[in-house]
């Protein structure tokens, strides 16, 4: 069967026949060897033909990207074996900007600026690569960061080249040549090297470490921008709990530090290290025994470097209260530490406002019926018979001596009061209703500061009878000195309060509230009788919450009753011969307690308006009322809240200068 050819056109045969041609002319220059050995002189030849060559002479397999064009010359002067042909080979792709990716049965020829992302070999100290064979490479770096390295290496690659650092591990990712990569490894060693940078740490004697760190790190940074030095400079830090100074840099600038730190930290000359500091919350009475304990603390610390006694006697605090001022003489060190704690001791205190709603109802009603008898026949030797009841009040016999004695109630007496020698016969009657009511509502409010007690008392001042005394003379004539003892009590209402601010907007309250009151029932009793009602506890509410400290109920019922055995258990008469009470008594007290933390002056003024606004509205209502017999106009009223504000202060400006004055001095003694 014949196979016909396709016919070539003449320009595509004349390419055929310069193709051959060329292939025959550089086939001779490839394998002009004896033996393995290949000597390659080659001028202006394709690429791709190239490639096909070193592919028949290293047995290789090679997938060409369509981008992989140009001509290539090389020239050599003597044979080379095979692996020495593909390094050449290698060379002369990296030269083109291309790279050879080796893969499991062929090597894939691409442009260089891709190859790292392509499955390039990864390679380690041990097995580096050889050439310009295009690889990865991660390098360890001990001493220096490697991302401070990235600026200076990248310049030393190829654009096409990849360097990046990972800080997590301090190490460089490296995609290039292998012999760029070597050569890279080389300069990181020579970098990469323990420098003589170290920390040292000074302990001061006598100065303050944060005032001699702020001294030298101005000298350092002035000395900087003067001299324009390259390399790091020296760093300074200042630990205040040891009073040391910590030092950082090179060898050189820690010995020239080291030298000014010796010369700074010398006694001074006289101990007369003496500061006046004012207090702008705190009070210097209260302040001056806490720092004069610290300072104790602190001087018995620094026993080892001077005698304690000697520290001593250069520590003294005193407090000045008229013009709530420090006045400190201490050594520096200790001078500074004291200044930092009264620094955070002298703040402005927050304040907390208790409005409590106190409401006590008490309840009594009392009823008694009863009849006493009483039989009188002494005036004729006949027998005398009474019948008297256990408390019903006084008694018949006192009615004919004393009848306002007898007793509250319905009072009928009936009897014969012969003169001739006839019997008497009385009789007493006692009803009685008592009813007693008591309604007591009060809303004391209370400002104090945190961890302040603060107690409001209304109420009367009662006087009662501790005892009594009479001292009589010897003699008829002297007359007797009859005398009592009194103790005064307040009753009425009072509430004691200590709020303590906890982290947040918690309060934290201990509180004792007592409402007392004089008794109307004093019956058998040797003085004025109270009533008494107490709560005294300790508890937690959020500032703006309502929380109530519980009722106090007495609910009492007593029932009395009395009567003559047998006479008394007739019905109807027997009521003739019997006595009844009842009595019932209910009280009942409810605290409402209301806390709000006042941390400003917004704070203070938002509640002070309210209740200024709420006494205003007040007072309107009784104007608008009116009051009888007098003008519309005579009752007071309170200014508006803003007119009220607006008011000018009670002194003149000229006065408030030395105020004004006073504050620049505590700044800058601050």
């Amino acid at each position: 069967m014949s196979r016909h050819l396709p016919a070539l056109s003449p320009p595509r045969l004349i390419r055929i026949a310069a193709l051959s041609l060329l292939l025959a002319v550089a086939a001779p220059a490839l394998h002009a060897a004896t033996g393995d050995t290949v000597t390659l002189n080659l001028k202006d030849a394709d690429i791709t033909s190239v490639i096909g060559t070193v592919a028949e002479i290293t047995g290789r397999n090679f997938i060409i990207d369509p981008r992989v064009k140009g001509k290539v010359t090389i020239i050599s002067t003597r044979p080379l074996a095979a692996d020495e042909v593909y390094q050449v080979f290698l060379s002369v792709l990296t030269v083109h900007g291309f790279a050879a990716i080796p893969d499991k049965n062929v090597t894939k020829i691409v442009p260089e600026v891709t190859a790292k992302q392509n499955a390039i070999p990864n390679v380690d100290d041990r097995r580096p690569g050889r050439g310009d064979q295009y690889v990865t490479r991660v390098i360890q770096v001990t001493n220096v960061a490697a991302a401070q390295l990235v600026p200076i290496l990248r310049p030393l690659l190829p654009q096409e080249a990849h360097l990046a650092a990972y800080p997590g591990s301090n190490v460089l990712i490296a995609s290039a040549s292998a012999a760029n990569l070597e050569r890279l490894v080389n300069i990181i060693q020579r970098i990469d090297l323990s420098g003589d940078a170290e920390i040292e740490v000074i302990q001061l004697q006598h100065a303050s470490a944060e005032e001699i760190v702020r001294i030298l790190s101005s000298l350092i940074v002035d000395a900087a921008k003067a001299a324009q030095q390259p390399g790091e400079a020296p760093r300074l830090g200042a630990d205040l709990r040891t009073n040391s100074v910590l030092l950082s840099g090179d060898r050189g600038s820690r010995l020239r530090l080291r030298a000014l730190i010796s010369h700074l930290d010398t006694p001074m000359e006289r101990s007369g290290n003496t500061q006046v500091i004012y207090l702008r919350y705190a009070k210097a009475k209260e302040l001056a025994p806490v720092l004069a304990g610290i300072a104790g603390g602190m001087t018995q610390k620094g026993a080892a470097a001077a005698p304690a006694d000697k520290a001593a006697e250069n520590l003294n605090i005193q407090a000045d209260e008229s013009i709530n001022a420090l006045v400190i003489s201490a050594p520096p060190d200790i001078m500074g530490n004291l200044e930092r704690v009264i620094r955070r001791l002298d703040i402005r205190r927050s304040q907390v406002i208790v409005e409590a709603v106190i409401a006590e109802v008490t309840d009594e009603k009392a009823r008694e019926l009863g009849v006493q008898w009483l039989f009188d026949g002494s005036a004729n030797n006949k027998p005398v018979g009474i019948v008297n009841f256990a408390g019903s009040g006084s008694g018949l016999t006192n009615l004919a001596a004393t009848p306002p004695g007898v007793g509250d109630g319905l009072l009928a007496v009936v009897g014969d009061t012969a003169t001739s020698g006839g019997t008497r016969i009385g009789a007493l009657l006692r009803a009685l209703s008592g009813d007693v009511n008591t309604n007591i509502l009060s809303t004391p409010s209370l400002v104090t500061l945190d961890n302040e007690e603060a107690e409001i008392v209304v109420g009367q001042n009662v006087p009662f009878i501790t005892g009594s005394y009479t001292s009589t003379g010897t003699g008829s004539s002297t007359p007797s000195n009859p005398f009592q003892t009194i103790s005064r009590q307040d009753v009425g209402l009072s509430l004691k309060i200590k709020p303590q601010i906890n982290e947040g907007d918690t309060v934290r309250l201990e509180i004792a509230q007592e409402v007392s009151s004089i008794s109307s029932a004093t019956t058998g009793a040797a003085d004025i009788v109270t009533n008494k009602r107490s709560i005294k506890t300790s508890v937690l509410v959020d500032s703006g919450e309502v929380l109530v400290l519980g009722g106090l109920i007495d609910d009492q019922l007593v029932e009395n009753d009395q009567k003559v055995p047998g006479l008394g258990d007739i019905p109807i008469l027997g009521y003739l011969f019997s006595y009844k009470k009842t009595t019932t008594v209910k009280r009942n007290l409810m605290v409402f307690i209301h806390p709000t933390i006042l941390r400003n002056a917004r704070d203070s003024l938002a509640i002070v308006g309210d209740k200024y606004s709420y006494m205003r509205d007040k007072q309107l209502a009784i104007r608008e009322r009116g009051v009888k017999l007098m003008a519309d106009d005579v009752s007071p009223l309170l200014p508006e809240w803003n007119d009220f504000l607006a008011l000018p202060p009670p002194f003149e400006p000229e006065a408030a200068a030395p105020a004004a004055e006073h504050a620049d001095v505590t700044d800058a003694a601050r």
